[in-house]
């Protein structure tokens, strides 16, 4: 229930409960699909203080709250009244392209595992670390245990896949789980041992003969199996009698799917598997240096666009059919390339709030999860970003040169290292990996703290901190100024008592404790956004400035009580039209702070925002920001 708040103004968002066909998450951002877009308050989402960013991709709309994303989907679940288990499930409205079919199928079947695969993997590569080291034997109980609990999940792989497709395709998510398991069940798995010895007797279905392959860890297989089981719930259901179905049905699936599986879709995902892997290896032979480069380089693009998911599903079947993968590694260095980036900013501005958020931002991305700084640091900058990505492709080359091989799956991160190590001991191209992504690093670094950030002017006196004179006068052609919405004290955006504005994230800007319950325009311009609670309002003023007005702290709790607003979203307003009024006796009352936020959500556009000195009492329509392009 803690992010109940942030969870309703989401489902609000996105066009309400009755707009929501299916939601799922992975590591940082919510990814919906909707009935239709054209309902979706982008602008209100964007604005909002609880989200990072909005990116519409690969048929999905897609909202990035952070790393308390798996919190924050529970009470979207809950408010938008979906089931958990049908959550992912795919109910189309529309027709959409394949590309984009095909992305949100993938997505849908990894991403609720994408977590447990990501710490499997990582124990792997530290078991593997711990043999090199000579920390543990593989003749250790502790080792034995551990690599058990590390390889059960890869091993079991069809049964997992089973659920989490059988939950995609719409089907009964527990029979494509059976599927799976007859696909590694002692019995087949025995059989096909069995097949590997001279002389050993055919075994066959209704006269036909039955291909034993081992299907363990394997990928393509089991999709297809439940595909088809899910396609064969329907027509079953239409047919049967309401008290017979709930069992006849997944009976009548189990015997048609799992022999046709053995007899035909295994076999022929098997040999689909072989050949995607056979020319992934063909490709990256050809020159792994260029591989090395266009993925280094490109990765991060393909992430913020959701695109990344449609690799994925080829990483995890070079690894089940090779037991290896070289694409993988190359991913290493575009992500501690970001982290180089955000580093860079950090030790260059001056800016404490971006200090702040780029700092955090750095260490999410060591550790894999580059959307912080992505969204909230190096993309705004341009600069920063753009580096990230060349030294991406830089070091990628490196790893792609010496052929840097990973032996279990895991999300790019400095725990790949670990993962890295052969069975045979340490060898060349771990330290190639370590170089190049000490390339990567080490350039985003340098390039950004050079060159990443516009130069900024030194502070100004305390009496220039806010220019006396008006918009349009003489020297103001670059600066533009920001009136204040409403009367109050001024003080520090760094000392309000909420951590998403105190930091920066939102923008740069200013707090006020207001003197009077009412709320001005400080530009001419547009209503961009109106949240529904009243507590906020968004403004595009005729010069380009994004204004984010935010009354009180945590205010959107009181679901519009003791707010009113005469304005709507579209609204043309003027400077000193009326947006907000609101009972400050009555929010008092109730426990909120009434600290309003006002925001240059669109900073990163202007040199520096430069606030009215804290502690001043202001009033309306006098001088509160000054921004300088």
């Amino acid at each position: 229930m803690k992010y109940e708040a942030l969870a309703s103004e989401i489902v609000e968002g996105v066009g309400g409960r009755g707009n929501i066909n299916s939601v799922v998450h992975c590591a940082t951002r919510l990814r919906f699909k909707l009935k239709s877009n054209e309902n979706v308050d982008v602008a209100g989402l964007k604005n909002h203080p609880g989200i990072i960013m909005v990116v519409e991709s690969g048929g999905q709309f897609q909202v990035v709250v952070g790393n308390h994303v798996g919190e924050v989907y529970k009470d979207v679940i809950r408010l938008a009244g979906i089931d958990e288990n049908t959550a992912s499930a795919a109910r189309e409205t529309k027709k959409e392209n394949i590309a984009a079919r095909f992305m949100d199928l993938i997505s849908g079947i990894f991403t609720p595992i994408v977590s447990i695969m990501i710490a499997s993997g990582i124990l792997k590569g530290f078991l593997a670390l711990s043999l090199v080291c000579g920390w543990l034997t593989e003749a250790h109980g502790a080792y034995k245990l551990l690599y058990a609990a590390s390889d059960a999940l890869f091993y079991f792989f069809p049964i997992v896949l089973g659920y989490t497709a059988g939950k995609k395709f719409g089907g009964n998510p527990f029979v494509t789980m059976v599927i799976g398991g007859t696909l590694v069940h002692p019995t087949m798995i025995a059989a096909f041992d069995g097949m590997q010895v001279a002389g050993h007797q055919a075994l066959y279905f209704l006269g036909l003969p039955i291909t034993f392959i081992n299907y363990s860890s394997s990928v393509i297989p089991i999709v297809f199996s439940a595909w088809v089981s899910s396609r064969l719930e329907k027509p079953f259901n239409a047919i049967l009698h309401s008290n017979i179905r709930n069992f006849f049905t997944p009976l009548l699936c189990i015997c048609i799917t799992v022999p046709l599986t053995f007899l035909l879709i295994g076999p022929a995902a098997t040999w689909l598997s072989h050949l995607l892997a056979g020319g992934y290896q063909a490709i990256y032979g050809l020159n792994s240096v260029l591989a090395g480069v266009l993925m280094g380089g490109l990765w991060q693009v393909f992430v913020i666009f959701g695109l990344h998911w449609g690799l994925v599903p080829l990483m995890i079947n070079n690894l089940s059919v090779l037991g290896h993968d070289t694409m993988l590694p190359l991913l290493v260095a575009p992500v501690l390339g970001q982290a180089g980036a955000a580093l860079g900013v950090m030790l260059r501005t001056r800016d404490s709030k971006l200090k702040a958020i780029s700092g955090s931002a750095f260490s999410s991305a060591i550790f894999g999860i580059t959307e912080p700084a992505v969204y909230g640091v190096t993309l705004p900058l341009r600069r920063p970003f753009i580096f990230g990505c060349v030294g991406g492709g830089m070091g990628a080359a490196v790893f792609g040169y010496f052929h840097t091989t990973i032996y279990s799956f895991g999300f790019p991160s400095i725990f790949t290292f670990a993962q890295i190590i052969p069975p045979t001991g340490m060898d060349n191209t771990v330290w190639a990996g370590i170089i190049g992504t000490l390339v990567a690093f080490s350039f985003a670094l340098a390039a950004t703290w050079l060159f990443g950030i516009k130069r900024e002017p030194a502070a100004p006196p305390a009496e220039a901190e806010v220019p006396s004179q008006a918009p349009g006068t003489d020297a103001t052609a670059r600066r533009v100024d920001i009136f204040s919405p409403l009367a109050g004290e001024v003080c520090l955006l760094a000392d309000v008592g909420d951590a998403t504005f105190a930091s920066g994230l939102m923008g740069k800007g200013v707090g006020i404790l207001p003197s009077a319950g009412r709320v001005v325009s400080p530009v001419n311009g547009v209503v961009a956004s109106l949240f529904k609670t009243h507590h906020a309002i968004g403004l595009l003023s005729d010069e380009g400035v994004e204004v984010l007005i935010h009354v009180g702290i945590d205010t959107v709790k009181l679901d519009g009580r003791y707010f009113n607003a005469p304005i709507h979203t579209g609204d043309r307003v003027s400077r000193g039209d009326l947006l907000v009024e609101f009972d400050t006796a009555g929010i008092t009352a109730a426990g909120y702070d009434l600290t309003t936020l006002v925001i240059i959500t669109n900073s990163e556009d202007y040199i520096d925002v430069l606030p009215a000195t804290a502690g001043t009492t202001i009033q309306e329509q006098q001088p509160l920001l000054a921004l300088v392009r």
